[in-house]
């Protein structure tokens, strides 16, 4: 009954709390609001997901979350860097093919949305077999070491996370 009502307690949750940063006051009001959508959303929404995925670790889930926002933090540095002191002509822009280990649409997409959100890569198109993903990089000296990096450092994670 209660798994009914609330299909995706964890949706429901992020759901009132960011209805809570859109209005951005706290009242009696909208806390109510956030309850009620947070609570209605994933009811009307659960028929759309039948299989959705199950995060297996959650701690790997945070660790992920904070390396992304650090590599966030550090490459926009480095991009304003780029920008402000290199010349064009030294720009050494590449794209780079990355071999999927990932089998799951969901952690495909959060890999993918994950590269496009570092400043100086965007992931472009996924192969149609869903085994690769082509990213261009801003710049980069070694295009196999930027490959091996977004491996080790987001796709490991992102398979102990979704398994």
């Amino acid at each position: 009954m209660i798994r009914r009502l609330i299909p995706h307690p964890l949706l429901s949750i992020v759901l009132a709390l960011v209805w809570l940063g859109l209005v951005n006051t706290v009242t009696l009001g909208n806390l109510l609001l956030g309850a009620f959508l947070g609570l209605v959303v994933p009811m009307f929404t659960a028929p759309y997901w039948p299989n959705r995925p199950k995060l297996r670790r959650p701690l790997v889930a945070a660790r992920y979350i904070l390396i992304v926002l650090w590599d966030i933090i550090v490459a926009n540095v480095q991009i304003a860097w780029i920008i402000l002191f290199k010349r064009n002509a030294d720009f050494r822009s590449h794209w780079i093919n990355i071999p999927l280990e990932l089998h799951s649409p969901e952690a495909i997409t959060v890999l993918a949305g994950t590269i496009t959100m570092t400043p100086g890569t965007v992931s472009a198109m996924l192969s149609a077999d869903g085994r690769s993903i082509l990213v261009h990089c801003l710049h980069t000296e070694d295009p196999d070491h930027e490959r091996d990096r977004i491996k080790q450092r987001y796709e490991q994670l992102l398979k102990e996370v979704f398994a």
